[in-house]
């Protein structure tokens, strides 16, 4: 597919992603690597929203398990999101591509209240949205917040970079025999239970017809060469 027959996407980067080789915290030459992939999708003209997860500084779940009130959990994960959607701004802004961060909690002092019409408009006007603190709500994942900012800003697809380079019949790190699928439909990946996004989030795309790309993030161009349809992984159709 030919890059510029693309006009919206939304990349979501897990909060691994950002935390480099030393696996937690934020790790800030891999933001900026990160941050000079999103201005090559940029200067071909492509809207980009980012969702950025927080799994390198909380995870609401693992605090739930471990005894804390799963809605305070929830909110702690939020707000680490918050903390790497302003290094991944810092980083973009470094290299002269204008960028906004709107919270789904309010929070002036550092981010914009997420309003859907004033994040179209900043797309249009060619700057980079990273939409933080998921829906805003506890008990709902990231995977039903990007599904439900997806829809919301009319995207024509959402890459999911990963630190795998695709989707598997089993974790590849425990089967060897694991087979990487090229294409799914969103109904196989349901009816498989492959746990690529959750229930949730899967049914908003297919009702909104918003595909999917799942790819390795620290490949070469791996961004990139994703909104020019190679895609070193796996795509989900609807």
């Amino acid at each position: 597919m030919d890059i510029a027959s693309y006009k919206r996407v939304v990349l979501k980067l897990s909060g691994e992603s950002l935390a480099g080789d030393q696996g937690f915290g934020i790790d800030l030459p891999t933001v900026d690597a990160i941050a000079a992939e999103v201005k090559k999708v940029r200067e071909h003209g492509i809207d980009v929203a980012v969702v950025v997860g927080g799994g390198n500084i909380w995870r609401g779940l693992a605090g739930s398990d471990k005894g804390m009130d799963r809605a305070q959990a929830d909110y702690m994960g939020m707000l680490a999101t918050v903390m790497n959607s302003l290094a991944l701004q810092s980083s973009l802004e470094n290299i002269d591509v204008d960028t906004r961060v709107q919270s789904a909690i309010e929070m002036r002092q550092i981010a914009e209240p997420y309003i859907r019409r004033k994040a179209v408009r900043h797309l249009e006007k060619g700057r980079v949205v990273i939409l933080a603190a998921g829906t805003g709500n506890p008990y709902f994942s990231t995977d039903t917040g990007i599904a439900l900012r997806a829809t919301e800003l009319g995207v024509d697809e959402i890459l999911l970079a990963k630190s795998i380079d695709g989707v598997y019949t089993a974790d590849p790190k425990l089967d060897p025999n694991a087979k990487r699928y090229d294409t799914l439909t969103m109904q196989e990946m349901i009816d498989k239970k492959l746990g690529v996004i959750d229930l949730t989030a899967s049914v908003l795309c297919m009702e909104n017809k918003i595909p999917l790309a799942i790819f390795d993030l620290h490949g070469d161009n791996a961004i990139a060469d994703a909104l020019r349809g190679v895609i070193h992984g796996t795509t989900v159709t609807v």
